[in-house]
């Protein structure tokens, strides 16, 4: 259980400080308080994980005719979305969010190597290792 909680905290740490980081980028971005933060952070990755993909998926043929430059345009509406979604988190327009979003997952990117030890990605066990039993 621990062992897929701490990739999970580090993932909503490394967001939360991604968009602190661009709010103080950006004029288009606030937050009302470390709550907001907290909060958008946690419904950014969840967003990410279930409505981005979907989105992906329903623009696959404008994804490929622009050669995934609309993937650009996905994150921003996400971002937006989250905006919309959680109080005290403040976007001023598309704009913002489609540079904020660029800013971001290069930051991402960025951290996730040095947090994770030079790898961008990680991987959540979801079934007992081999040889172990699963309790």
């Amino acid at each position: 259980m621990l062992a897929n909680l701490t990739p999970f905290l580090i993932h909503w740490a490394t967001l939360a400080l991604g968009l602190w980081v661009c709010s103080h980028v950006f004029k288009g971005i606030r937050f009302d308080g470390v709550g907001a933060l907290v909060i958008s952070a946690l419904l950014l990755g969840l967003a990410n994980a279930v409505v981005r993909p979907l989105l992906v998926f329903l623009t696959l043929p404008l994804t490929l005719i622009t050669f995934g430059l609309f993937l650009l345009v996905i994150n921003a509406l996400v971002l937006m979305l989250v905006a919309k979604l959680v109080n005290g988190f403040y976007l001023s327009g598309f704009w913002t969010a489609f540079w904020a979003s660029i800013f971001m997952s290069l930051l991402s990117l960025v951290l996730g190597a040095f947090v994770l030890g030079g790898t961008p990605e990680f991987i959540i066990e979801t079934g007992p290792r081999a040889g172990s039993t699963w309790l």
